[in-house]
């Protein structure tokens, strides 16, 4: 019979590694596929899960079931991500940009659907699409850049964003909503070339008091 992610965590902390095994074998493709999406490099991905999961095991017995099982392993694996690349940053002196266009990253992104049966023609668009997105993330800030990650790409609710990132829920919506506006701004570019209607408002909003650019959240 399939045991509950209760009932494992329960074994685990109790000591049986089998039990732990098979949480392991649950959720790695999604702790992986949560640490694509920030870190845009496989390698760095597949060694943030592994960081992810040892940090979950040695801390089982901490965890006390106030939230699910995924929303903690989520907000582990979000938290070991950011750790690296503060780490990158200070160990190579480079903008976070420059990981994002590496000749190695995987060809599957999060943001654009399996293109596999797509028509020729359809499929170039999705990869120009797919360059664009990923140009216009990485100039945003990693906090907003995470948070765009976890609702828009994820999925994630307010409230399980709000216990990934350890805040409030008005600070969810707040970060949010600014992360969208300037996600609007750095692809306002691309709107204008393809003459979209949308470039003209594109980044509207994402203004403090008296006209000042709002300061990221």
């Amino acid at each position: 019979m399939e045991l509950t992610d209760q009932e494992l965590v329960a074994l685990s902390q109790a000591g049986d590694r089998k039990a732990f095994s098979r949480l392991v074998e649950k959720y790695q493709r999604r702790a992986y596929g949560i640490a694509m999406g920030v870190l845009r490099n496989p390698e760095d991905a597949m060694d943030a899960a592994q960081d992810a999961f040892i940090k979950v095991f040695r801390n089982i017995n901490g965890f006390k079931g106030d939230s699910s099982f995924y929303t903690w392993l989520y907000r582990i694996v979000v938290n070991v991500c950011i750790d690296k690349i503060r780490k990158r940053r200070r160990a190579r002196n480079v903008e976070y940009d420059d990981t994002w266009r590496r000749s190695d990253e995987a060809a599957v992104d999060p943001l654009v659907g399996n293109t596999r049966s797509m028509h020729p023609g359809a499929a170039q668009e999705s990869v120009e699409l797919n360059g664009i997105l990923k140009d216009a993330l990485a100039q945003l800030s990693d906090t907003h850049r995470t948070i765009i990650l976890l609702r828009e790409v994820d999925g994630l609710s307010y409230e399980e964003i709000a216990e990934v990132m350890e805040c409030h829920l008005g600070t969810v919506m707040s970060r949010l909503h600014h992360a969208r506006k300037n996600l609007q701004k750095a692809l306002k570019p691309y709107l204008e070339e393809a003459g979209s209607p949308m470039a003209d408002k594109a980044g509207e909003g994402v203004r403090g008091k008296r006209g000042k650019p709002e300061a990221s959240t």
